[in-house]
């Protein structure tokens, strides 16, 4: 059977189309996809997120475990609430997932992890936590729903539905975090949009998410999401990078600090490796629509599309392939369409960011 999130009932009433996603029942869109899409580039909609799972990592030592145990650097988090992206690595250097560590105080790291990885992330950690004797507290938060605010009005829509909460977010920067009582409010997002990814007691979230429905926000399923976060060049964990995968060839090289003595997890396979891919972004110049596992030639041999979309802000279709190094942004490459071979062009990513085209 499905697992369903604490909105499952309000996605069936407002007629959402639901599909298995990673063993949830979740809502792919709610009439049109692409209205969806665009009421986030262009005034605010809401997603139910609440698939991903909040871990609390609590006890003395957490800053140790913790520099061991991913690839970035969580010396960086020195302002309570800061949060910082990163991958955790197996010791192949593979990615087993990319998360969101938050740091409320020296007592207090909240890590956020996939929804279809969330057993084997805790699996790990928990395993990490016992072999190294770090005696940690490691307590998954599925008493909690997570809600994605996403675009221009966001804020609005927010204070809107919540009173007082203009006063809790005033001066929140991107990438940080306030907790106030029972409610967990984070300026993050995956839309490559301004807005909030706002966490509250499962049993609050039906309420909440009406309130945010009346402030003005439209409701947007994961069709909607990954055209979003495509755009905005976002990775997509299982897709662009995976166990199997270095972070350096999946355009993450800046989420892995070997610049610190510190060690790490992965970290000996990461400074012994050949790199010899790239992650780039593709515009396709002909007709058609760029897919997952599409083969791309280039004059230094084959890669691979990851991620592909037909753009609905750019009004083309757009990728992430993982090709040969010495390619670069400006080249032209072909991609394999239904045995046909169709004209690309080379791009950095991100496509687009706060509704601007930026290619």
């Amino acid at each position: 059977m499905l697992k369903q999130t604490p909105l499952h009932a309000v996605h069936r009433e407002l007629g959402a189309k639901m599909v298995d996603f990673g063993g949830w029942d979740m809502p792919v869109n709610y009439g049109s996809q692409i209205e969806e899409h665009h009421a986030v580039r262009r005034a605010c909609g809401i997603f139910d997120v609440s698939h991903m799972l909040p871990v609390d990592v609590k006890g003395e030592g957490m800053r140790v475990f913790l520099k061991r145990l991913v690839a970035n650097n969580v010396d960086k988090l020195k302002t309570p609430g800061k949060a910082l992206y990163s991958c955790m690595l197996n010791e192949q250097g593979g990615v087993i997932d990319d998360l969101i560590i938050y740091f409320m105080d020296e007592q207090w790291f909240r890590i956020v992890v996939n929804a279809g990885t969330a057993e084997k992330d805790l699996a790990w950690m928990q395993r990490c936590n016992a072999e190294w004797g770090a005696n940690l507290g490691l307590t998954p938060r599925r008493d909690l729903a997570m809600i994605a605010i996403q675009g221009p009005q966001a804020a609005a829509v927010l204070h809107g539905a919540m009173p007082g909460s203009e006063q809790m977010t005033e001066g929140l920067k991107p990438f940080n975090a306030v907790n106030v009582g029972e409610m967990f409010v984070a300026r993050t997002g995956y839309t490559g949009e301004d807005g909030y990814e706002v966490m509250v007691p499962a049993k609050s979230a039906p309420f909440f998410w009406k309130a945010l429905l009346e402030a003005g926000a439209k409701p947007a399923g994961l069709g909607a999401r990954d055209t979003l976060r495509l755009e905005a060049g976002m990775n997509l964990y299982g897709q662009d990078m995976d166990e199997t995968v270095s972070p350096l060839e999946s355009g993450l090289a800046w989420t892995v600090d070997l610049k610190s003595e510190r060690d790490f997890v992965g970290r000996k396979a990461l400074e012994a490796s050949e790199i010899t891919r790239q992650l780039v972004g593709l515009v396709l110049l002909d007709k058609g629509v760029l897919r997952a596992h599409q083969k791309v030639h280039t004059k230094h041999g084959a890669g691979e599309i990851t991620s592909g979309t037909f753009s609905p802000t750019l009004q083309q279709s757009i990728a992430l392939a993982r090709i040969p190094l010495g390619i670069a942004p400006g080249e032209e490459v072909e991609v394999e369409v239904r045995d046909k071979k169709l004209q690309a062009k080379v791009v950095k990513y991100p496509f687009v960011r706060n509704g601007k085209a930026l290619i």
